[in-house]
């Protein structure tokens, strides 16, 4: 049982609904970062999700692209990451921790040696957008034999037909963007996911949790409650974007938190 599984039966033996931020490793400097990283669950955060910079960000709308674009040229690398994940072990050491990104700089590296070093780090689960399930077994099944959850993720493009192929190898959590389109292009509504929810819920026991489109604690509270949880990310990035204190950046986080909580 990784630390994903064990933080999903938790929740689910004391009926709470799970919130999940992500953070821009590297941005805007890496000691921030960190700092925010190490803060996040003492902010009510469930599992982080520290996102690996990447030139060519597909699925990244403007602020992620942004963020990522600091972090590189603030030298942030896959190997730097990795590093970040080992520091925050050392103080936490049942948070779970996904990477998420992109598979150019993980095929760079070596997907024996990257999976080696994840898994020494101390790193949970993978979101790679760019491989799609035809590619599985690239990474995602290597990455199962090395004890990391590869998660999928769904969209509203995602059909009956094509479901069953997206959630065949997935592990840990389902992940359903709520729009179709790029990182905080629009607001996610509660009518239109909870249906797609359940569509995704009859085909697998994995906990569905929705990202993209959450920006305030009452989105937070509502998408959450047609679901197992929600992510916020860039709303997140936008706050650290702009040079706010790492304090005032958990606050903000912290009612975003309460507000899935609340659910």
């Amino acid at each position: 049982m990784t630390r994903i599984d064990a933080k999903f039966a938790a929740l689910k033996t004391a009926g709470r609904k799970a919130f999940v931020a992500y953070i821009m490793a590297g941005d805007p400097d890496v000691e921030t970062s960190l700092e925010v990283m190490k803060g996040l669950p003492g902010a009510g955060v469930d599992v982080i999700e520290l996102g690996v910079p990447f030139t060519d960000p597909m699925a990244d709308g403007p602020t992620i692209q942004l963020a990522g674009q600091r972090a590189l040229a603030g030298g942030m690398t896959l190997s730097k990451a990795l590093d970040m994940v080992a520091e925050f072990r050392e103080g936490d050491d049942t948070t779970p921790v996904v990477l998420m990104g992109y598979y150019n700089p993980i095929y760079n590296r070596g997907v024996a040696r990257f999976l080696a070093d994840a898994q020494a780090a101390g790193v949970d689960g993978l979101i790679v957008v760019d491989l799609p399930p035809e590619e599985d077994e690239e990474l995602c099944l290597p990455a199962a034999e090395a004890g990391l959850n590869f998660i999928r993720l769904a969209t509203p493009t995602t059909d009956d037909k094509r479901l069953p192929k997206v959630l065949q190898n997935t592990s840990g959590f389902v992940y359903y963007v709520s729009i179709t389109g790029i990182t905080g292009a629009a607001a996610a509504k509660a009518g239109d996911v909870a249906p797609e929810v359940a569509r995704i819920k009859a085909q697998t026991d994995l906990p569905v949790i929705v990202g993209f489109g959450i920006r305030s604690p009452e989105t937070a509270r509502t998408i959450a409650g047609v679901a197992d949880g929600c992510v916020v990310g860039s709303a997140i990035v936008d706050e650290i974007a702009k040079g706010r204190p790492v304090a005032e950046v958990l606050d903000f986080v912290r009612g975003l938190a309460d507000g899935a909580h609340s659910a």
